[in-house]
């Protein structure tokens, strides 16, 4: 049986379990960074994750999940993109509200409710950013960065990056009032404004992304 845990606990469990699925190492930096939190707030609580059995600290600072600690942490993340897809398709809300909303309602729902809404939704595969469910098999294959394609190539997104979703929502605001979502068919066009900045169209209109943003945006460049 898992340790009790608090919404502290739980706020670096998600944070290092997303980082991680993201492909980067976790560490103290990297954690103070995406919480917003002072440096020796987060090596004070990384040192008690670890006394509590949640996380593992190797000789390089590197950080990772214990059994129990991704255990929990995998239920955390799976209750929040579940409710997140609930605010998004069945209340409406947009991206980063749904984000915002889900990590407040998360720990006030039940397992029962959270069960009760995933099935309402005929048990989804991601959230709506296109990030899988932990526990479900992604629908889509391998997806390229919107940032590496060639000028001339038609996608469709596919995913945007967590990394979006905690640390850069100004991008989840923009894409939204831009209309663009998972599923929504873009082009990369021939730009000279330069290895910076990435151009693309969107039903038909132009619209300029920093080669920051379209490194967190994922596509499928399957017809």
């Amino acid at each position: 049986m898992a340790p009790s845990h608090t919404s502290t606990v739980d706020r670096y469990l998600e944070a290092i379990y997303c980082i991680a699925a993201e492909g980067e190492i976790v560490r103290p930096s990297r954690l103070t960074y995406w919480l917003d939190v002072s440096a020796p707030t987060v090596s004070d609580a990384v040192q008690r994750l670890k006394r509590d059995g949640w996380v593992e600290i190797a000789s390089d600072r590197s950080i990772t999940l214990t059994e129990t600690g991704d255990r929990v942490a995998t239920e955390i993340v799976r209750r929040h993109r579940i409710l997140e897809r609930w605010l998004t398709d069945s209340l409406g809300f947009d991206w980063a509200a749904a984000d915002a909303e889900a990590d407040r309602l998360s720990s006030a729902m039940s397992n029962e409710v959270v069960a009760q809404i995933d099935a309402s939704m005929g048990f989804p595969s991601t959230c709506p950013h296109g990030n899988v469910i932990p526990g479900r098999v992604s629908p889509y294959g391998v997806l390229i960065a919107l940032a590496d394609l060639e000028p001339g190539t038609l996608v469709t997104i596919r995913r945007i990056s967590e990394v979006a979703e905690h640390e850069a929502r100004a991008l989840l605001l923009m894409l939204a009032e831009h209309g663009i979502h998972e599923g929504s068919e873009v082009a990369v066009t021939h730009t000279d404004l330069g290895p910076n900045d990435v151009e693309i169209v969107i039903s038909g209109k132009l619209l300029t992304l920093s080669i920051e943003a379209a490194r967190l945006i994922w596509v499928d460049t399957k017809r």
